[in-house]
C-alpha cells in the first residue's frame, strides 16, 4: 500500500487557507481586490462581529457570468494569467486563483453575481469547503459575496482570533489602504450598521480620500511629492513636520497600486524625515511607485504585502530626492518661504498643539552658556525669576536684583555687597574706572583692587553683556534703518518652529540690525549681523531669537524687543569673551560700564561677584 497519496481539495483548500485567510481583515483584503479588479466604481463593505460573524462585499463592477462564477471556486482558477510569462509583468491585484476557494472552505459562503444586461443572475452557495450549490437569481449589477461564520469549521483556528474590537480594527484598515491606492473608487464599510469609514470617489484630488483615512486635520497638511526617473514614478502626498503620529501608521507605500510594507522603502521615508522631526514622531504620507511590472516580482508573500524589486537602490534614491525636494521647499511655511503667495489649502499657520509639541521635542534648545555663577537679575521689579540657584556660600536679601555675596556672621561687619545691595543695580558713579586690575581668577574671573583697596572680583562675561546690552539698546532707539548688506554671509538650516518664527518675523529682525533671507525649505541665510555679533554661532544665535522675537502684529519698539535685544547682549558677550581680556581690553570695558545704563536688565546681571573691603580682609587674617 502506498504511503503517499494526493491530499483531498477540501485539505488543501484548508491549507491554503491558512496562508491566505488569516483574519478577518484578509477577507476583506481579497474580496475588496477581486472588486477592483472587476473594475467596480462604488465597493460596499458591511461587518458584523469585526468580520467574525459576517463579512458582506458588493460591487457595480462588471460581474460574472454562471460559468465563471462556478470556475471560481476552484482553486487557481483565475482570469488574470494564461502563460507563464504573464506572471513576470502582473498588473492586476489578485492573479493566483487561491482566495475564493479558501475562504468558501473554511466558511458559509455565497456569491452573488450577474453580467451586465443578464436577464438572470446567479447565485452559488458553499458551506465549509463542501460542493457548490448553484441556483438561478435575480440579476443585479456586479457582484455580492457574504461571508458568515468564518473559521466555523476550523475551531483551532477560530480561537486564535482577537477580540471582535481588535478584528474590526484590522478589517478597518484593509478598507483604507485599499481606498488610499483608488482615490476615484467610492468606498464605504460599516459594521453593524455603524459607519467605518465613508469616501465617495475624489480622483481630483486625492487628499480628501487622505483625510477620511486619517482625519480632516491632515488635509491642510499634505503636499504633493513627485519625482520621475527612467522606468520609475513617485507620486502621492506627504504631510508637513507639523502633522506627524507617534507612531508609524501614518506610512503608506504602494507599488503599482498594491499596498507593501517594505522595509527597505520605509527606512528611506523616515531617513528622509529625520532632519524636520522631532524624536519620536513618525511622518505621515501616501506615495505611490510605478513601475514595469517586470521590473518587480510580487509574487513572495503569502498576503502580497512584500515585493522585490529589481532595482531597489534606484527606488529608493528616486523615493528620497521626491521627499527631500518637498521638504526643503517647505511650502507649509507660507509665501515667505518661496516669494510667492500660497497655494490653495496652504496653511499659514501650524496647529498650536503640533508646534507646541514640535517646540518642546525639537532640538533647538537654547544652548547652555555655562556661566559658573547664575545669579537673579540685576533690576529690581523686573518680575524676572532667577536664572539658577545662587553661588555657593551666597545668601538672599530678600530684594530682587541683589545678592550676599558673602556669608555674615553677628559681631562681623558686613561685605560691602551686603552692605549695599544696589551695587549691580546703580553703581556709584566712576565705580568702574577706578578698579585696578590685578589678574584672572580660575581662568574666568578679573580680580581688581577697588579705592582704599577693597578687593573686586569680576564676571567678564555680565560684563560683556551690560556694555553690549546699553549699546543695542541705544542703536535701537536711533533707529537707523535696516542695515547694508555685509560682504560675508553664510546660510543655516534650522528646526521648523525656528525658520517659521523668524520668517515670519523678519521685520523685527531688521530693526535690529539682521538679515535674514529664506533659502529653501528649512534654510535662512544670515546676511548681515549688528556690530559685536560678528563670527558667533549663528546657528544657536538665531534659534534664540527665534523664541524671543514678538508675536507678529505686534509693535515694534523697545520694549516688545526687549528679550531679543537681551539675547543678543548674552551672545555678543560669549563671543567677546571666548578668551581672557588683555588688560587693556578690560580697561575698555570698565570704560563702558561708567557709561551703561543698569536698569534694564540682562540675562547675566551680577557684574561685581564679590566686594570685600580692606578692614574685613585684615580682621579674617587676625
Amino acid at each position: 500500500m502506498a504511503r503517499i497519496a494526493r491530499l483531498s481539495d477540501v485539505l488543501i483548500n484548508k491549507i491554503a487557507a491558512g496562508e491566505v485567510v488569516e483574519r478577518p481583515a484578509s477577507v476583506v483584503k481579497e474580496l475588496v481586490e477581486n472588486s477592483l479588479d472587476a473594475g467596480a466604481s462604488t465597493i460596499r463593505v458591511e461587518l458584523q462581529g469585526g468580520g467574525v460573524d459576517r463579512i458582506v462585499v458588493s460591487d457595480d463592477g462588471h460581474g460574472m457570468g454562471r460559468l465563471d462564477a462556478v470556475n471560481c471556486l476552484e482553486r487557481h482558477a483565475t482570469s488574470k494569467l494564461r502563460e507563464l510569462d504573464d506572471l513576470f509583468h502582473i498588473s492586476s491585484m489578485g492573479f493566483r486563483g487561491e482566495a475564493i476557494p479558501a475562504i468558501a472552505s473554511v466558511s458559509r459562503f455565497t456569491l452573488h453575481t450577474a453580467e451586465a444586461g443578464a436577464d438572470v443572475g446567479t447565485r452559488v452557495t458553499v458551506e465549509g469547503g463542501g460542493p457548490p450549490v448553484v441556483e438561478d437569481a435575480e440579476p443585479r449589477t456586479g457582484t455580492v459575496i457574504t461571508v458568515e461564520d468564518l473559521f466555523f469549521n476550523v475551531p483551532a483556528r477560530r480561537k486564535f482570533l482577537r477580540r471582535g474590537e481588535t478584528e474590526l480594527k484590522h478589517a478597518e484598515e484593509a478598507v483604507v489602504r485599499l481606498a488610499l491606492a483608488y482615490p476615484e473608487v467610492g468606498f464605504f464599510a460599516t459594521n453593524e450598521g455603524n459607519t467605518l469609514f465613508s469616501s465617495a470617489a475624489c480622483p481630483e484630488d486625492p487628499r480628501e480620500r487622505i483625510s477620511a483615512a486619517l482625519g480632516p486635520a491632515a488635509h491642510p497638511h499634505l503636499f504633493p511629492v513627485e519625482e520621475r526617473r527612467l522606468g520609475i514614478t513617485i507620486t502621492g502626498y506627504a504631510a508637513s513636520p507639523e502633522f506627524t503620529f507617534n507612531n508609524a501608521r501614518g506610512l503608506y507605500t504602494y507599488v503599482n497600486r498594491r499596498y507593501v510594507r517594505d522595509r527597505g522603502l520605509i527606512g528611506t521615508i523616515q531617513r528622509a524625515y529625520q532632519d524636520f522631526l522631532a524624536a519620536g514622531r513618525q511622518p505621515v504620507v501616501v506615495l505611490h511607485i510605478d513601475v514595469d511590472p517586470r521590473a518587480v516580482d510580487v509574487n513572495v508573500h503569502p498576503q502580497k504585502l512584500e515585493v522585490r524589486f529589481a532595482d531597489a537602490r534606484g527606488v529608493q534614491e528616486a523615493l528620497t530626492a521626491a521627499l527631500t525636494r518637498m521638504l526643503r521647499a517647505a511650502p507649509w511655511l507660507g509665501a515667505a518661504a518661496e516669494g510667492n503667495a500660497p497655494q490653495a489649502g496652504q496653511p499659514r499657520e501650524a496647529a498650536h498643539y503640533a508646534l507646541a509639541v514640535e517646540r518642546f521635542l525639537t532640538r533647538a534648545q537654547e544652548a547652555t552658556w555655562g556661566a559658573p555663577l547664575p545669579t537673579a537679575m540685576d533690576a529690581p521689579g523686573a518680575g524676572r525669576a532667577p536664572q539658577g540657584p545662587a553661588p555657593t556660600g551666597a545668601l538672599p536679601t530678600g530684594k530682587p536684583g541683589a545678592l550676599a555675596y558673602a556669608p555674615s556672621t553677628p559681631g562681623q561687619a558686613p561685605a560691602f555687597g551686603q552692605a549695599q545691595p544696589q551695587l549691580n543695580e546703580a553703581p556709584p558713579p566712576g565705580y568702574f574706572a577706578a578698579l585696578r586690575p590685578m589678574g584672572l581668577l580660575g581662568g574666568r574671573f578679573h580680580v581688581c583692587e577697588g579705592p582704599g583697596g577693597t578687593l573686586v572680583v569680576l564676571d567678564p562675561h555680565a560684563a560683556l553683556e551690560r556694555a553690549r546690552l546699553t549699546a543695542y539698546l541705544r542703536a535701537l532707539d536711533d533707529g537707523k534703518g535696516p542695515p547694508a548688506p555685509s560682504l560675508f554671509g553664510t546660510t543655516l538650516e534650522l528646526p521648523l518652529a525656528a525658520a517659521k518664527a523668524l520668517v515670519e518675523g523678519r521685520e523685527a529682525l531688521l530693526k535690529l540690525g539682521f538679515d535674514v533671507e529664506p533659502f529653501g525649505g528649512t534654510t535662512l541665510a544670515l546676511k548681515t549681523v549688528p556690530p559685536g555679533l560678528e563670527g558667533v554661532d549663528g546657528r544657536s544665535l538665531l534659534e534664540a531669537l527665534a523664541r524671543a522675537l514678538p508675536p507678529k502684529g505686534a509693535t515694534l519698539d523697545a520694549v516688545s524687543l526687549a528679550e531679543a535685544v537681551r539675547v543678543m547682549a548674552c551672545h555678543a558677550a560669549r563671543r567677546a569673551g571666548a578668551s581672557p581680556l588683555t588688560d587693556a581690553q578690560l580697561r575698555a570695558l570698565l570704560g563702558e560700564l561708567d557709561r551703561a545704563d543698569f536698569h534694564p536688565t540682562c540675562i547675566h546681571g551680577t557684574v561685581v561677584v564679590l566686594e570685600m573691603p580692606l578692614l574685613e580682609l585684615e580682621r579674617r587674617a587676625r
